[in-house]
């Protein structure tokens, strides 16, 4: 279908798409599966992509070793059932099974690579969205117009990394780089590698390395949990060998689903038995020269920051072969050619790679305006954790910060269809969440992620807000995926 223009040629209240879907990463193409397969036959759609390729964040991160935070089974589509028998996949992996899962369903023909959004009005006059793209070809952007528009563009910047305070870093001679932006031709065969971080990313790096480089150090401000996660469990084989693939994925996804509902619920009422269960199984696979404190005994309860995850428990094998070591300290200077940490240790690395965090960024950093009005989307609350406050027909999805993000995104895909629907059932236009007046004055802001992570200490600068009611953020998968697909859709939501 041609693009529209901003010509006065164009017709009023004409649009080129029911639905503009903003990204193609695991988010976008779940959200187009559900709006497809669950919309009255005839409704269109296009996905504008910002990259060349579908994949988003598994696109994107090219380092080493680079895998599924959770396992697999809740991570993939609910709809095309992941092709293998390991808990945790590798980003190859899973960006050839998202793009394969568009393939079959024919999403990927409605992809539009190349298109990437700069500013997005909402014209309450012809009740559309009229969306400017720069697009492969035109010397000047294009307007597009759209009855909705569905934001599943994550909630990181991603052309731009998060900057840390590091003293000294750009005396540094050395190579110093961000995971977010791994160079295709990095060399690092026997190379001295500081990896500055704790988290997920700094847990894959370390034993993904050690393989080559001479030696990896881990060098963290404060330790994170870390729990050794079999590739191949036992209770996984066994359910594979009774039951059919398509059988198999069905239990473990309701299996793992159910398993993290009731550890979180342990985690927040015996935090001190998960403590030393952690415990237990870190000490047992630590060689005697690493010791549990400080290296593995972090400051704070297990969830409340997310817990890693070490596959076959790699990074306690990596440390056992003596070429990684874990330093908790902190820095006080990096020179030329080394890091001073303030205990006095002196790390002399060849490669930094600074595992800090990611920047925040709402909508992939596009300007959203309502009749040309700028809205703060910080100050906004998010209806039923889809909607904006104040905002029509703009969907937006974010994933459980204490689940596998696919879960959450499938929440948001679920309620959007049932917006949609309601309202040509009702042959009305426009759906626009509104707070009352009591509302208003009481609803105390809540953060869409609760968990304590330095690069979400500013989330309410960037993200829109939760509360309470309808307007709380999701936070149990089984609880949400039903109010979303059966809940009261009603309350704050008015349509016209």
């Amino acid at each position: 279908m041609p693009a529209a223009t901003s010509s006065p040629a164009v017709k009023a209240g004409h649009t080129d798409f029911d639905l503009i879907i903003v990204g193609a990463g695991i988010a976008g193409i779940n959200a187009a599966y559900r709006f497809q397969n669950g919309t009255a036959a005839g409704s269109s759609y296009a996905i504008f992509e910002n990259r060349d390729e579908v994949g988003g964040t598994w696109d994107l991160f090219r380092y080493p070793g680079i895998r599924s935070d959770s396992d697999i089974f809740t991570f993939a589509f609910q709809w095309n059932a992941w092709p293998k028998k390991g808990t945790m996949a590798g980003g190859d992996e899973i960006r050839a099974y998202i793009k394969e899962s568009a393939q079959k369903t024919g999403i990927y023909d409605n992809i539009r690579f190349k298109h990437k959004i700069i500013a997005a009005n909402w014209e309450s006059e012809h009740s559309r969205w009229a969306i400017t793209a720069s697009v492969p070809g035109a010397k000047e952007p294009r307007v597009f117009y759209s009855q909705f528009m569905y934001l599943a563009t994550g909630y990181y910047d991603y052309e731009t990394p998060l900057k840390t305070t590091i003293p000294g870093i750009e005396n540094f001679q050395g190579k110093v780089l961000h995971p977010q932006f791994w160079p295709k031709d990095l060399d690092y065969a026997g190379k001295d590698v500081v990896i500055i971080g704790s988290g997920a990313t700094a847990v894959t790096l370390v034993p993904s390395m050690t393989d080559k480089a001479k030696h990896v150090t881990m060098l963290q401000r404060s330790p994170t949990y870390i729990f050794p996660l079999p590739q191949y469990g036992t209770l996984a084989q066994i359910v594979f060998f009774l039951f059919p693939r398509s059988v198999s994925h069905l239990l473990l996804r309701a299996g793992w689903i159910l398993q993290l509902v009731f550890m979180i619920q342990v985690c927040k009422y015996f935090p001190g038995l998960v403590r030393r269960v952690i415990k237990r199984e870190n000490v047992k696979r630590l060689p005697a020269e690493v010791p549990w404190d400080p290296h593995f005994n972090p400051r704070y309860n297990p969830w409340e920051q997310r817990l890693c995850a070490s596959q076959d428990g790699d990074i306690f094998a990596a440390l056992s072969t003596g070429k990684a070591s874990i330093a908790t300290d902190t820095i006080d200077v990096v020179t030329k050619n080394s890091i001073k940490l303030n205990s006095g240790t002196v790390l002399h690395p060849d490669i930094i790679v600074t595992a800090t965090g990611l920047k925040l960024s709402f909508g992939g950093g596009m300007e959203i305006t309502v009749d040309g009005q700028h809205l703060d989307q910080s100050k906004q609350f998010l209806w039923k954790g889809t909607m904006l406050q104040d905002i029509p027909n703009l969907f937006f999805t974010i994933g459980f910060e204490n689940a596998s993000w696919t879960l959450g995104c499938d929440c948001a895909a679920h309620l959007t269809v049932r917006v949609i629907e309601q309202l040509r059932n009702k042959g009305l236009k426009v759906a626009v969440p509104r707070m009352n007046a009591e509302d208003q004055k009481t609803m105390v802001p809540k953060s869409l992620f609760s968990l304590k992570a330095t690069y979400l200490d500013n989330v309410n600068e960037k993200l829109p807000k939760g509360g309470s009611g309808v307007w709380a953020p999701r936070t149990n998968y089984p609880v949400d995926m039903y109010k979303s697909r059966y809940g009261d859709i009603q309350t704050n939501l008015d349509m016209s």
